[in-house]
């Protein structure tokens, strides 16, 4: 699989099958992902690994507690402005409408809703989780150098042929989380990674993205045009 190919067929797969991830695969995927930019070559995250019973526990514990309705932990950081604008709001809502839409769930179903958003902490019956955490002290530059390594990872998957779904849901349990990983203090939960075969079964919407010509902005000379 080239990368461009890697690229397109990744997605946010939100259904597994329980066939196991090899732990070799996974070392491969692993030590590849380590080569992702970083600045200083401070290398800024840290990752924990879950499979069997460790995991199979995280999911039991945290789904007892999306069961109560409990909103979560304090947020170590902002997912989402509060209030996004222009076009950002529209890009969200619309891919939230595609998503919900694929399963068939109506707006105005909050419990199916509520349904579709527990199955985060199930991993989407996914067998393996990787959970990717960040040192407090480091800044946006090294947040950033984390998103560049998870992509790193999910595409690496791709080229194994599994898939993955990266999800900040996890940070909002992320105590839960912390009684079976046992990171140290200064680390923050960033996010989670389900990894495993994708269910084919299952429904799907493919989010769309938004034309170039809105987030690219080319600066160039006549002559560059003509070429």
């Amino acid at each position: 699989m080239d990368v461009y190919e890697a690229v397109a067929s990744r997605r946010a797969v939100r259904a597994f099958t329980d066939v196991p991830v090899p732990r070799a695969v996974l070392h491969r995927v692993l030590a590849g992902a380590a080569r992702s930019p970083s600045g200083g070559n401070l290398q800024p995250w840290r990752v924990h690994v879950l499979t069997g019973a460790p995991l199979a526990e995280l999911k039991k514990l945290t789904a007892e507690r999306a069961a109560t309705g409990d909103p979560g932990d304090e947020r170590a950081y902002r997912m989402y402005p509060p209030e996004p604008k222009s076009p950002y709001r529209e890009r969200r809502s619309a891919a939230a409408a595609q998503r919900f839409g694929a399963l068939g769930i109506r707006r105005e179903d909050t419990e199916a809703r509520r349904t579709a958003v527990t199955a985060n902490w199930h991993c989407f019956g996914a067998p393996c989780l990787l959970l990717c955490y960040i040192d407090r002290d480091m800044g946006s530059a090294q947040w950033a150098d984390l998103g560049m390594y998870l992509q790193t990872v999910m595409l690496l998957l791709r080229a194994e042929g599994l898939h993955s779904c990266a999800q900040t849901a996890w940070s909002v349990y992320h105590r839960t989380v912390a009684q079976i990983v046992s990171p140290p203090e200064n680390l923050v939960l960033f996010a989670g990674l389900s990894i495993g075969h994708e269910d084919p079964s299952a429904p799907y919407a493919r989010i769309g993205r938004a034309p170039l010509g809105e987030t690219v902005t080319f600066l160039e000379s006549l002559d560059d045009v003509k070429r």
